[in-house]
């Protein structure tokens, strides 16, 4: 079984996907389960998780569409404002469907950093465990901290951080208080992390980047969270702009190769089934 836990799917405007910038050309086009197909068919992949890429409640509905119509979509991560006065019903709504897995919202781009930690979203994160839904957290560094605290005020809620928290990724080296915030976090055992969204990390001057480069990042997750609590994920189509899928796959293939074939088996696709409950 190997499951890629983070990919995205888009009917692609300018108006929907406002963040696609101008330097981001080759993203700007339709990505579909065929697309998907095309680039996965050779490695394997048996399941995916796709994940919501706008923020509007329009999103759920069109991934779970594209989820009802194809068996390799196990499950689908949407968007929900949890600070509605009528969240409620509407995570009722969304977790009706059985491939309906988790929420998201995008936190590293709100000029609160700290917005987490609101009392209104916290009410409506409290409702997601009842209804068997993970709450995945797209963070960057820096945000961290309050990701930790987070996870304290609600300690039977399956959490799973995306793309390691997003650092710079360059010839410097780790950045410590990166590796400090992932190691607090990581002591909660009810967080997971995704192996993913590195490629498009790295320092723009780096024209290329390679395996050795990225191991630090890859050894300091493995560390904090183990085998267990760390899962694969591509985040395509976004790492097309840093590489092909072919790469990604081929990259952690190469980290976890001397690892055992239980730890390998883990990271690739079992805890992804676990944490997601597909």
């Amino acid at each position: 079984m190997r499951i890629d836990s983070h990919h995205h799917f888009w009917n692609y405007t300018p108006e929907a996907y406002d963040w696609i910038g101008s330097d981001m050309g080759i993203l700007k086009r339709d990505f579909t389960p065929e697309d998907l197909a095309l680039a996965t068919g050779e490695f394997g992949i048996t399941g995916v998780i796709s994940v919501q890429a706008r923020t509007d409640e329009a999103e759920n509905v069109f991934l779970l569409e594209y989820a009802a119509s194809h068996d390799i979509v196990r499950g689908v991560v949407g968007w929900l404002d949890l600070t509605d006065r009528g969240v409620a019903d509407k995570i009722a709504r969304f977790a009706e469907n059985p491939k309906a897995v988790g929420i998201r919202e995008v936190l590293q781009g709100l000029e609160d950093r700290e917005y987490c930690l609101r009392d209104d979203f916290n009410h409506g994160l409290s409702l997601l465990h009842d209804f068997g839904l993970a709450y995945d957290i797209l963070i960057f560094g820096d945000q961290l901290p309050a990701a930790a605290k987070l996870a304290d005020r609600h300690p039977a809620q399956t959490f799973i951080l995306d793309h390691i928290a997003k650092p710079l990724i360059g010839p410097a080296g780790v950045d410590p208080l990166w590796e400090q915030g992932i190691r607090a976090l990581a002591e909660r055992e009810h967080v997971f992390c995704k192996l993913s969204g590195m490629v498009t990390e790295v320092i723009p001057a780096l024209e290329d980047w390679t395996p050795d480069l990225l191991r630090p990042w890859f050894e300091v997750v493995l560390d904090a969270f183990g085998p267990y609590r760390l899962m694969f994920g591509s985040d395509w189509p976004v790492s097309l702009l840093r590489g092909e899928y072919a790469d990604w796959v081929q990259c952690v293939d190469f980290w976890v190769k001397e690892l055992s074939a239980a730890e390998r088996a883990a990271i690739l696709g079992g805890t992804a089934a676990q944490a997601y409950g597909v």
